[in-house]
C-alpha cells in the first residue's frame, strides 16, 4: 500500500496512523521530495479526473488566470501540493481522499 501526500498534511497524518494501526504495510511518498512522473499523474487523472485537483486550496487559489484553465496533469507537474490528499494505492486500486467510504473500504 503505498500514500501519496506530504508530511504536514493533517489528512494524510490521519489516514496513515489509521491504516498502520489497521496492520497495513504503508509505504509514504512526499510528493514534494519525490515528484509523480508524467506517467503517475496521467494514471491519476484518468482515475479521479479534475476531482485530483483540490481547488480550495492556497496552492490551488495562488495560481494565475492560465494555470487554473490548464489540465489537471499541468497543475499537478507545476505544483504537486495542489493535489488532493491523500491518494491511497492499495493492490492496483486507487483511493482520493480519507473519506468515510474510503476508510469503511480499507480499515476492514
Amino acid at each position: 500500500m503505498i500514500l501519496y501526500g506530504i508530511p504536514t498534511c493533517d489528512t494524510c497524518k490521519k489516514a496513515l496512523k489509521a491504516l498502520e494501526g489497521a496492520g497495513h504495510a504503508v509505504s509514504f511518498r512526499d510528493i514534494r521530495k519525490d515528484p509523480l512522473s508524467e506517467a503517475e499523474i496521467a494514471r491519476l487523472v484518468i482515475e479521479f479526473g479534475d476531482r485530483l485537483i483540490n481547488k480550495t486550496s492556497t496552492t490551488y487559489r495562488g495560481f494565475n488566470d492560465f494555470l487554473k484553465a490548464s489540465e489537471p496533469e499541468a497543475q499537478i507537474a507545476a505544483q504537486p501540493t495542489v493535489m488532493k490528499r491523500p491518494v491511497i494505492e492499495d493492490d492496483g486500486r486507487f483511493f482520493l481522499g480519507w473519506d468515510d467510504a474510503v476508510q469503511s473500504a480499507l480499515l476492514k
